[in-house]
């Protein structure tokens, strides 16, 4: 491990996290966001439902860890959410299931630490149109929007019950009026439109949570090694040095 140490984030979840620092992709934003100032880990698994996630809870996340994540943003359901195969095998979790599951893995998480925060983000919308066109490559593919709301739904719903904060996905990638080409590379897995989304809601939540303490949002983070130094750039007055620790004016979006 190096160091100086800093806040871990952890995003866990199916593909929607394990592709997600790719392809203009929200964990590679949220590590841009957050530079100096907290780690972000993935923790991604493509094709996963919540009974696998549950089974390695303790892998992942040790109860006896040295060190405790400050935050760990938790998506599991598009896979849960796809209707049964006939033959028993596949990514199927029946909704009770589900539920039970991400309650396990909240309740899990709760017990690492006083101060680790969670946010879960709920199932979100597919492009019914373009996973036709996939559907040949697969047997009794059935992945719909009626499911992915109730999947959604339920998982904001477990979210309140047990105050946790949540991101509606489901709802908020349908804010923009050609979400279904916008927000999709595949009609399944986001694109950096659907990305931007994402992480707009996830600053929100962390901008809102006025209970946190300490503040997880990155204007109210400490920036590492953040002290003025005669070796930075010099201004044009040519008698001082300007501090460029928190430049952002690279950044492709500019974020609150």
């Amino acid at each position: 491990m190096v160091g100086p140490s800093r806040p871990q984030f952890v995003l866990f979840g199916s593909s929607i996290v394990q592709l997600s620092f790719g392809n203009g992709g929200w964990g590679s934003s949220l590590s841009e966001i957050y530079s100096r100032r907290a780690d972000v880990i993935l923790r991604g698994y493509y094709g996963w439902n919540s009974r696998r996630a549950v089974r390695v809870l303790d892998d992942i996340f040790p109860k006896d860890a040295s060190v405790q994540p400050s935050l760990v943003i938790v998506y599991f359901g598009g896979n849960d959410s796809m209707g049964p195969h006939s033959s028993g095998l596949g990514p199927h979790v029946p909704l009770p299931e589900y539920v039970e599951n991400m309650k396990k893995i909240a309740l899990h998480l709760k017990s690492l630490s006083k101060t680790l925060r969670i946010i879960f983000l709920s199932c979100p919308p597919v492009d019914e149109v373009r996973l036709l066109v996939h559907s040949a490559y697969f047997s009794e593919l059935v992945r719909t929007n009626e499911l992915c709301k109730k999947y959604s739904d339920a998982c904001i719903t477990l979210c309140k019950e047990l105050d946790i904060k949540v991101v509606d996905l489901y709802s908020a990638l349908q804010t923009i009026s050609d979400w279904e080409t916008a927000c999709f590379t595949d009609g399944i897995h986001l694109s950096a439109e659907g990305s931007k989304i994402v992480v707009k809601e996830i600053l929100k939540v962390l901008r809102e949570a006025t209970d946190w303490s300490p503040s997880l949002h990155w204007k109210s983070m400490p920036v590492e090694f953040a002290e003025d130094s005669p070796y930075d750039l010099v201004a044009a007055d040519g008698k001082r040095t300007l501090n460029p620790s928190t430049w952002n004016f690279h950044w492709e979006s500019q974020w609150d």
